[in-house]
C-alpha cells in the first residue's frame, strides 16, 4: 500500500495527460490490492493466481513509470524512486511465487 500512496501523491502534481496517468493509477494500486487478495486466497493456487496477477501489475507499472520518464511529466529522482520501489515489490513477488510454487 505504500507504493501506492507514493504513486497517487506523486501523480498529484501532473495536470496533463489524464490517461496515462489514470493508467498508472490503476497499475500501481493494483499491485497491492492483489497482494492483500491473495492473503484470503481460498487455495495455493488461487494465492498463486493472485501473486500472478500483481507480478504482471508490476511490469506494468514499470512501463508507465519509463513512459513518465522519458516525457518528464514526473521529475528524475521521483521516477528512479518508485521505479526502485516497484522492482523490490517485483523481487519479493517472484520469490513468493518461485517458493510457493516448490512448496
Amino acid at each position: 500500500m505504500a507504493f501506492a500512496v507514493d504513486v497517487l501523491n506523486s501523480l498529484d502534481f501532473v495536470k496533463s495527460h489524464k490517461a496515462i496517468v489514470n493508467q498508472l493509477e490503476r497499475s500501481a494500486t493494483s499491485i497491492g490490492a492483489n497482494i492483500h487478495e491473495a492473503n484470503y486466497a481460498h487455495s495455493k493456487a488461487d494465492f498463486v493466481s493472485k501473486l500472478e496477477i500483481a507480478l504482471k501489475e508490476s511490469f506494468e507499472t514499470e512501463y508507465w513509470l519509463e513512459l513518465f520518464s522519458r516525457t518528464k511529466l514526473l521529475p528524475a529522482e521521483t521516477i528512479t524512486s518508485l521505479i526502485n520501489q516497484c522492482g523490490k515489490i517485483r523481487r519479493l513477488l517472484i520469490a513468493s511465487i518461485t517458493t510457493t510454487k516448490q512448496n
